[in-house]
């Protein structure tokens, strides 16, 4: 198979899709790997790294995509970048369909199969592709809510470790899953007061064994919530239905019950947030204020720590990828069923059922689109 790694565009995306060590594993393979020249800048990846690896360069990027059966990156295609596809080619990246109505419809007239790391999901529910970026995201969460706390950008003034004689500043989580317990972690390490809000009994279980006295774990219901924002300096809304919208727990009403220059934190963008005021920002942008409360909802978090984050996402991706190349689409979802999970769209049609619920469009059974 031709495989192409494209270089990312979206604003401040430093990620690549494939390290020169995935790119020796496919050319190991059998298959062919052509890398857009400067791909792997952002992550410390050199063009004559890919080319010692096996993979040989191309700069013009409509040639890249016109020559590939199987283009691999890491965020969802740029509006710009929608005309380079052809009908009957693979996709592999993050896609968030279910928050990008122009997206789904480019890529479905397009004509491609497109496979979303994202709801790539084992028997056991685990989302694999997905779960080293949602753990990264999570840490992050603390991180960026910390610094923007800060007075000069419009916070509080909050230092959420505190100190000796003085109130911990307060961090309320609302989602225990995978990014929600990794910032728990962060939370905790730096000696915030912490809450964590979850409808899943058993993962409050989980995270009350886990962590014990150093945070306070909640039933997310309206009154805990209501109750949480008024207490809170951080919120961090990591919110996680597999393919499908994030629901909206926070509106903008409840803004009002907030404490001037108290911070939240979306790292359910991408999926369409966890707060009815979000809106995605970017990395040169990552912030605005409504209501007196700061708001981050950077949608590609993982891009700031791009070495870190490539190496995380590619010990994932690269399994399901080379099985995809080895075997073919077909091929490749009998003998690993995570990844029938993982086609969105297949030769054009949509096989995602929350997606197709999020847009009203109509959903085509997968063994329908693959026979097809």
């Amino acid at each position: 198979m031709r495989i192409a790694v494209a270089k990312e565009i979206k604003t401040h995306e430093y990620r690549v899709g494939m390290t020169p060590y995935c790119a020796e594993e496919y050319v190991r393979a059998g298959h062919s790997v052509t890398v857009q020249v400067g791909a792997g800048d952002g992550a410390g990846y050199t063009d004559d790294e890919y080319l010692a690896a096996g993979a040989s360069l191309e700069s013009d990027v409509r040639r890249l995509f016109d020559e590939a059966d199987m283009i691999v990156k890491v965020k969802e295609p740029q509006a710009s970048e929608i005309p380079y596809f052809h009908k009957g080619q693979i996709l592999y990246t993050y896609l968030h369909l279910a928050a990008e109505r122009a997206l789904t419809d480019g890529l479905m007239a397009a004509g491609v199969t497109a496979i979303a790391y994202e709801t790539i999901q084992t028997d056991d529910r685990a989302l694999p592709c997905l779960k080293p970026m949602s753990e990264i995201a999570g840490r992050l969460s603390v991180q960026e809510g910390a610094k923007y706390l800060e007075k000069a950008f419009g916070g509080r003034g909050i230092l959420l470790g505190g100190v000796p004689g003085v109130r911990r500043g307060k961090v309320v989580i609302l989602g225990g899953g995978v990014a929600g317990i990794n910032a728990a972690k962060m939370a905790v390490g730096i000696g915030a007061d912490v809450s964590v809000l979850d409808i899943n009994h058993q993962r409050l279980g989980y995270i009350d064994d886990v962590f014990g006295s150093t945070l306070m774990t909640l039933f997310s219901n309206r009154k805990n919530i209501v109750d949480s924002l008024r207490e809170a300096d951080v919120v961090i809304g990591a919110l996680l239905i597999p393919g499908a919208k994030t629901p909206r727990l926070v509106s903008r009403e409840d803004l009002g019950l907030m404490k001037p220059g108290a911070v939240l934190v979306d790292v359910s963008i991408d999926q369409g947030g966890t707060f009815e005021s979000s809106r995605p920002t970017s990395h040169d942008q990552p912030i605005y204020t409504e209501g007196g409360v700061v708001h981050y909802c950077v949608t590609n978090m993982p891009g700031a720590v791009a070495l870190t984050s490539t190496l995380a996402l590619t010990n994932q991706t690269l399994f399901y990828g080379l099985e995809i190349a080895n075997s073919g689409v077909a091929g490749a979802c009998k003998r690993l069923p995570a990844l029938r999970h993982g086609l969105n769209i297949v030769n054009g049609h949509l096989t995602c059922p929350p997606v197709a619920q999020a847009h009203d469009l109509p959903l085509t059974p997968v063994d329908t689109a693959l026979a097809g």
